[in-house]
Order: structure tokens, then C-alpha cells, then sequence
């Protein structure tokens, strides 16, 4: 892709760039080139590398080869001028996109505006958006369903010219993505030479990555020629001969090492796994902070977008010298500015370690970084284990939902409220998506049904009969009451079950859990925001608090913020426990892992590690099969059951990343022909079915099916939010009502479909068993718990009952166990 035509296709960014002081790089000008040929195509280079400019760098030169738009006369309404919608998964990236994106428009002189249509978008953009007066629109999967919602919509997306999906991987394995799939088929319907470009971090299944954005054009390029991003990869190591603790998970004994990390660098984002564990360094890091508290910042998802803001515009000018944050800043908001990261215990993925390093002198030419802080003696090891795979180039796939009918409904009425849609018509075009591909007439008949009626059951109830047919055999809203409710709940994102948190003299600080604040009276005192707070009351679902006038309160827990392993690093993991101790992190860690090769053995690959013991809480039976959090859960249950049936017995089981533990009641040792038996695949749905009560984890998971489809609609403006349990009330009646008279509901089907796939993932549990039944068992009796062991069964103590905390009940007891065996 060199010489003389070259020149003459991107000379006029080729000029901007060297004005710069900057060079194109080659994967930018064959993203250029491709664009300018037509094609569509996947672009995969690692953050901080100049990917905006690739993706826009097309369009940008189209628009110079081609005359100006003529004006519109006096009097005449204006033509519709969208040219580009960029599409980005969070808010917190649209400002900076647009920002990105307005600086070469002014350069090379092209009279384009940049609009954000986003929840957090001015009324101006908003505005802009609506009236297709904006060349260039930023937008979100959900903002842009809520712009297919309305007639106007379609005329002026006619002259769209370029689709950019940033950041695809953050979607391509969520509701979201497929929702995104549906609205990018109606964009291709409404503009058939509209090109689409995707820029994604890197996958293990690039290919099929591309399939799902691209479905319409399978040989469409993978542009990963971008030479990687060097990382380099440090570890808060402790010092010799210091106790390192067998188990937790907030690592706050670092702390003064962290702050001394600190100290050496003008600016850091420190990342959590967790809100919590957020919550409870900043706090800590507040009382031994010398500078400035306004320097020293807090940001997660829970946090009101305004005080987000202010922390993503105090890395941006200087002014914060240190965020504490989660995976909400994660993705692609580009910190220039920011020195360091810190990555607060695991990372428990790969992906997401290469993500979070990139954060770090987001420059392009510039090497990224991570300083890794340990909270217990078991993660030296997964950083070991990270550090391997990312030499070897190893990094996750991410497996994209299929048939997920609650969102087809929902874009169903959405197209129905935007003008209608043909029934044979919007068929082709949903099986056109990867997602919908497998889409049978039945099914869709179903949804039809459904959205005109709610289905069989809810026929004879007006509030679910939201679309009707016309005489012309097209499918419309025509209720403004149907209208305004599916506008308000256009999405897949779950929000509902949450408190607002706000001064009682004004000012809103953010939402945490109702299950949270359920539990607090007034004047109770809990740290969130960064601030300890003094409940005053709870009025409406609203929590109206003040400033705390002491320093100490609770923390509030998030459910299911716990971020599981990868299966990848589970497996790296494994390997390194029993490899070479060939890294710092694996020297620093011998100790224990030669005090669990004494007590027991060591995990390896193609060995199953199982540890039996008695304690004064009843017999265990310790497995690691290092399959992850969601395939233990799964596999416990079922060891559970059919141990049960050897032995009638009462069992108590926990998991973690690397294993399970199961306690039984009576003394029962298993041998390995009985274990083997335990492990078998045969019959696994059957007793899989007989060891849950799969019709209350249906019901469960059908609440959110529910209200994605429609079922559930939003609380009106200016009425009190509906409590998490007025939401389960409703739910749980929809579901007795359709499970009694409509059982072969769509939505049914699905909650049990996703109970399986999503939550127990039988697929997942069905290979690890079958991986289990070729392994080599290493039946051991340990006198006393061992260190793979101890979290295990702290995790099982963790719900018993004591006047003690469960942190100082562990503490003792791994003090115990560590001078014992240390």
C-alpha cells in the first residue's frame, strides 16, 4: 500500500497529520483505503494507538472528494445531513468521542457538526439528533433504539454513510450487542450503502467477533496489523519473610506501600474489582492522603454521572491526582495525562488486565503499564499465571447470545412506534443478524403474538395489547399512553431495585441497593460517594442523607458485583501452581505452595486434586477444578445430590474460582470409584433439575426477561419509583399466572433456556465433567486445612452465625493454621 495513488487518496490527512508532527500508521491507511472502497471491516488495535483516526479517517476523506451540500432556501426545511453515527457502549465515552472526533473537522475545514445523543446529551444536541441536523451523531446502543422509536427517524438516516462501533468487544457477548445487531440491520434496510466499521480490543474469536457485526459481509477485513502495545507487568511483592495472608479480598495491609507508589507519580487510576472494595480505599487512602482531598477522587458505576465527570476532568486538566475506580473506566476515555495503574488484587481475566494496563500513557508509541497489588498469598500466583499468558499472546473469547426473544420483542415495538413495520419484511431482516440467524416462523409468530397481545394467557387484558395491525397489514403503535411507557424503557440494562442517595438539601450523590438501605435507620451512618453519610430518611426511594459528623460507617455490598475468574486464567492458573517458579511472583509464594505441596499435593494439569478432612463443622470433600465461580456452583449441587443418594446425609457446599468444598453433616469418605461415579456426565439436566429448584431460579431470571420485553413497564416521572419488591410482586404473578395458563410462553421458555446457559452454564459443566472424567485423581487426606482449602471453607463460614465478624473469626483462624503449617 504504497507510492503514488496512495498519496493522492489520503493526502489531505497525510498533510493534517504531518502539520502534527505525526505520522499515519500503516493500519490507519489501510483502514482508509478499505473505506474508501466500499467494504466494511473490523479494526483490532490496542487502546491509545490512534484507532478514532483510522475508523473516521474514511469518512472524513469521502466528504473532501465530494461537492458541498447545497443550503436550504428560505423558508424550505432543512435536508437531513447525518452522515456518521458513531456508537460507543458507555456515556462517559460519547464527550470524549465527540471531542476527538471535532478536532480534524476543524483542521481540513469541513463544515460538520458533532452531536451527542446520549441519556447525558445537552437539549441543543438532543435537539440536533432529533432533527437529523448534525453530520456527525456519537450515540449509545440504547439512545439509538429511542431514535428508530419515532417516524421522523428513518427519512433522515437515508443519507448515512458511515457506521463505527467503538469499543465491539465490551458488547458482543451482552443483550446489549444483540440489541445493537438489531438496530444496525434497520440502519443497513433504511441506508443500504451505509459502510460499518468496528474497533475492538483483541479476542479469541476475532473472526467470529467480525461475523456478528458484519453478518452481511463474512469476508469483510480484520484489520489487527497494528504492532501490539508493549505491557510490562510489576507486583507489590511482600518482603522477605513477611506473612502474607492466606485469604481476603480488600488488601488493605498494602496500603502504605500503594500510597508510597503514589507519591512517585503526578497521576494514577487504582482499580477495584469491586464498588465496595472502591469504596473502602478511598476511605483509606483519605486518611492518610497529605495533598489536597479535592485531588483524590472516587468513581464507579453507582456514582451520580455528574461527580463521574468531575473525576474524568480532573484526570484530563491535571487537577485529581488519583481515581479510584472500577471497570467503569475500563473502556476508551482517554486519559492522556494519566501516569500509572494500579490493579487492586486479580484482574480475573486477561482482557480485562490488557484493558485496564492501557489506561497508563494512553499515548501512541508509549509502552503500558501495571502495578499489580496483591490481597492474599493465592494471587501472587494468578499474576504469575498473567504475566505467562500474556507472553504467550493468550486472551479470551467472548461467546455472543443467541435468540434472545425479550429483545426482539422490544425492537419489534420499537420499529412499530417508528413508523411500523412489515411482518415478512422484518423477518428477513432479523435473520439476517447473527443473533436471529436460527429464528424459526413458530418463534417469531410467538413474538408477534406477544407484542399485539401478550400471548394466549394476557389476551383478555387490555395493558398488554401494545401494537395492532392495520388495515395495510403493517404492525403500529397507535396508544400515545403504549408510546411514552416503551420510550422510558427502551434497553437491556437492569436498573431497577435501586435508591437514590441525595442531601437532604439537595445535591444526589448516586443510587446503592434497596436490600442495602432497607437495613439502616435513621441516623445510621455508611460510606458511599467518598463521603460518610447519616441517614435522615427514606422517603419514596429516596435515601436523604447529610454529612456524618463521625468519620466510621458501613460500607454498601453490590449483589453480584463479584467478578468471576476466566476460564483461560483458571487454566493458566492451574498450570502455574505446579510449573516452574520461574517469576517473582511464583518465587515471592513458594512458601505456601510448598507448605500445600506438604500438607496435600499441588494442582496440575490433567490431575484432580481432592482433599478430604474432618472438622468440628462436619466432614469436607475439597475439588478444584479450576473451572470458574458459575461451573462450581453447578457442580456442587450435583456432587450434593448424588452423594445424598449414596449416603442420606445433610450437605453445605461454597465456591471460588479455583474449587468447591462440600460439608456433610455425617462422617462419609469417598473413594475414588464412588467419586468417579459423582463425576459421571449421564444424566446430567435430570439431576441437574432434581438438585435446584430450577422453577424459583426461572422465576428469578424472568423478572429481567420481563422487563426487557415490555412486560414490567417503568415508573412514570414524577411517581415514586416501584421498590425491588413491588418488582418481584409483579413479576412473581406474571410468572405463576403464565406458568398456569400459557406454559409454553415465550418468555417461559426463555428464562429456563438462560437459567441453564447463562447461570448455571451446562454447557461449560458438561465439558468440565467430561474434562474431570479423563483426569488423574489425587485422592488426599490432609491433617488440617490447606491453603487451598482454608478460602473455601471461610467462604462457608462466611453465612453461620457468631457474635464475632466473619473477618476476625477468619483472621484467628488462619493465624492458627499459618503458625501451625507456615
Amino acid at each position: 500500500m504504497t507510492g503514488t495513488p496512495r498519496a493522492r487518496i489520503d493526502a489531505p490527512l497525510a498533510e493534517w497529520f504531518a502539520r502534527q508532527g505525526w505520522t499515519p500508521a500503516p493500519f490507519q491507511r489501510k483502514a482508509w483505503s478499505h473505506y474508501l472502497a466500499g467494504r466494511d471491516g473490523l479494526l483490532v488495535t490496542p487502546t491509545g494507538s490512534g484507532k478514532t483516526l483510522a475508523a473516521f479517517g474514511g469518512p472524513l476523506l469521502q466528504a473532501l472528494r465530494e461537492p458541498p451540500q447545497p443550503k436550504a432556501k428560505r423558508g424550505q426545511p432543512a435536508a437531513p445531513r447525518t452522515r456518521v453515527l458513531w456508537i460507543t457502549p458507555l456515556r462517559a465515552l460519547a464527550s470524549d468521542t465527540a471531542r476527538a472526533l471535532r478536532e480534524p473537522l476543524a483542521a481540513l475545514g469541513l463544515p460538520w457538526t458533532v452531536a451527542m445523543r446520549t441519556g447525558d446529551a445537552s437539549a441543543r444536541d438532543k435537539r440536533l439528533a432529533r432533527n437529523g441536523q448534525a453530520e456527525v451523531l456519537v450515540t449509545t446502543p440504547e439512545s439509538l433504539a429511542l431514535l428508530l422509536s419515532y417516524p421522523e427517524t428513518a427519512p433522515q438516516l437515508h443519507g448515512l454513510r458511515a457506521i463505527v462501533v467503538d469499543e465491539w468487544h465490551e458488547l458482543l457477548d451482552s443483550k446489549r450487542g444483540v440489541l445493537l445487531q438489531l438496530c444496525l440491520a434497520r440502519l443497513r434496510a433504511l441506508s443500504p450503502r451505509v459502510r460499518t466499521w468496528g474497533l475492538s480490543a483483541t479476542l479469541g474469536n476475532l473472526a467470529e467477533a467480525r461475523d456478528v457485526l458484519l453478518p452481511h459481509a463474512p469476508d469483510a477485513p480484520i484489520l489487527d496489523a497494528a504492532r501490539p502495545r508493549s505491557l510490562t507487568l510489576d507486583t507489590l511483592l511482600p518482603d522477605a519473610g513477611e506473612r502474607f495472608p492466606w485469604a481476603g479480598h480488600l488488601g488493605l495491609s498494602q496500603l502504605q506501600r500503594v500510597v508510597a507508589r503514589l507519591a512517585g507519580v503526578r497521576s494514577t487510576l487504582l482499580f477495584a474489582n469491586t464498588r465496595s472494595q472502591a469504596e473502602l480505599w478511598h476511605k483509606a487512602l483519605q486518611s492518610v492522603w497529605l495533598d489536597d482531598p479535592a485531588t483524590l477522587a472516587l468513581h464507579h458505576g453507582s456514582i451520580d454521572p455528574a461527580l463521574r465527570q468531575a473525576a474524568e476532568q480532573g484526570l484530563r486538566d491535571g487537577s485529581v491526582r488519583c481515581v479510584v475506580a472500577t471497570s467503569s473506566l475500563d473502556l476508551g476515555v482517554d486519559f492522556p495525562a494519566v501516569d500509572q495503574v494500579i490493579q487492586l488484587g486479580s484482574p480475573k481475566g486477561l482482557s480485562r488486565l490488557l484493558q485496564r494496563a492501557g489506561r497508563a500513557r494512553h499515548r501512541p508509541g508509549e509502552a503500558g503499564h501495571v502495578l499489580c497489588v496483591p490481597t492474599h498469598a493465592l494471587e501472587l500466583v494468578e499474576y504469575a499465571a498473567a504475566r505467562k499468558a500474556l507472553q504467550a499472546g493468550r486472551v479470551e473469547a467472548r461467546t455472543p447470545p443467541r435468540l434472545s426473544l425479550d429483545v426482539l420483542a422490544q425492537h419489534c415495538v420499537t420499529l412499530a412506534l417508528g413508523g411500523g413495520f412489515d411482518r415478512d419484511a422484518l423477518f428477513a431482516e432479523v435473520r439476517g443478524t447473527h443473533a436471529f440467524a436460527g429464528l424459526d416462523p413458530a418463534d417469531w409468530q410467538a413474538v408477534l403474538d406477544f407484542i399485539v397481545q401478550g400471548g394466549a394467557a394476557l389476551a383478555h387484558y387490555p395493558d398488554y395489547h401494545r401494537v395492532v395491525i392495520g388495515d395495510d397489514g403493517l404492525y403500529r403503535v397507535i396508544d400515545p399512553k403504549v408510546a411514552f411507557r416503551h420510550r422510558l424503557s427502551i434497553g437491556t440494562i437492569a436498573s431497577d431495585g435501586h435508591v437514590s442517595v441525595q442531601f437532604a438539601k439537595g445535591g444526589r450523590l448516586g443510587a446503592v441497593e434497596e436490600s442495602f438501605i432497607g437495613r439502616l435507620r435513621p441516623r445510621d451512618r455508611f460510606q458511599f460517594a467518598g463521603k460518610t453519610l447519616e441517614l435522615v430518611q427514606l422517603k419514596d426511594m429516596t435515601a436523604y442523607v447529610r454529612l456524618a459528623k463521625r468519620p466510621d460507617g458501613i460500607v454498601p455490598r453490590w449483589q453480584g458485583s463479584r467478578m468471576p475468574l476466566s476460564s483461560m486464567l483458571g487454566a493458566a492458573v492451574e498450570a502455574a501452581l505446579s510449573g516452574p517458579r520461574d517469576t517473582p511472583e511464583l518465587r515471592a509464594v513458594a512458601p505456601l505452595l510448598d507448605t500445600q505441596s506438604r500438607m496435600s499435593a499441588l494442582p496440575a494439569p490433567g490431575t484432580l486434586l481432592v482433599e478430604q478432612l474432618a472438622t468440628r463443622e462436619g466432614w469436607h470433600l475439597f475439588l478444584y477444578p479450576f473451572a470458574g465461580r458459575a461451573v462450581h456452583e453447578g457442580l456442587a449441587a450435583l456432587l450434593a445430590l448424588r452423594w445424598g443418594r449414596l449416603q442420606p446425609n445433610t450437605f453445605g457446599f461454597a465456591v471460588n474460582d479455583y474449587g468447591l468444598a462440600l460439608t456433610a453433616q455425617a462422617p462419609h469418605a469417598l473413594d475414588a470409584l464412588q467419586l468417579r461415579r459423582l463425576l459421571d456426565e449421564a444424566d446430567l439436566l435430570d439431576d441437574l433439575q432434581a438438585a435446584l429448584n430450577m422453577a424459583e431460579l426461572a422465576r428469578r431470571q424472568f423478572r429481567d426477561i420481563a422487563r426487557v420485553a415490555g412486560l414490567l413497564p417503568p415508573s412514570l416521572p414524577g411517581r415514586a419509583p416501584r421498590s425491588m419488591r413491588q418488582l418481584q410482586a409483579s413479576s412473581g404473578l406474571l410468572f405463576d399466572v403464565l406458568a398456569r395458563f400459557d406454559p409454553g410462553h415465550l418468555l417461559l421458555a426463555q428464562a429456563r433456556r438462560e437459567v441453564l446457559d447463562a447461570q448455571l452454564d451446562v454447557q461449560a459443566l458438561r465439558t468440565t465433567l467430561r474434562d474431570l472424567g479423563d483426569r488423574r485423581l489425587a485422592m488426599q487426606a490432609p491433617a488440617a486445612l490447606t491453603p487451598l482449602a482454608f478460602p473455601l471453607w471461610a467462604e462457608a463460614m462466611r453465612g453461620s452465625l457468631s457474635t464475632e465478624d466473619w473477618s476476625t473469626r477468619m483472621r484467628r483462624a488462619a493465624d492458627a493454621l499459618e503458625r501451625r503449617h507456615g
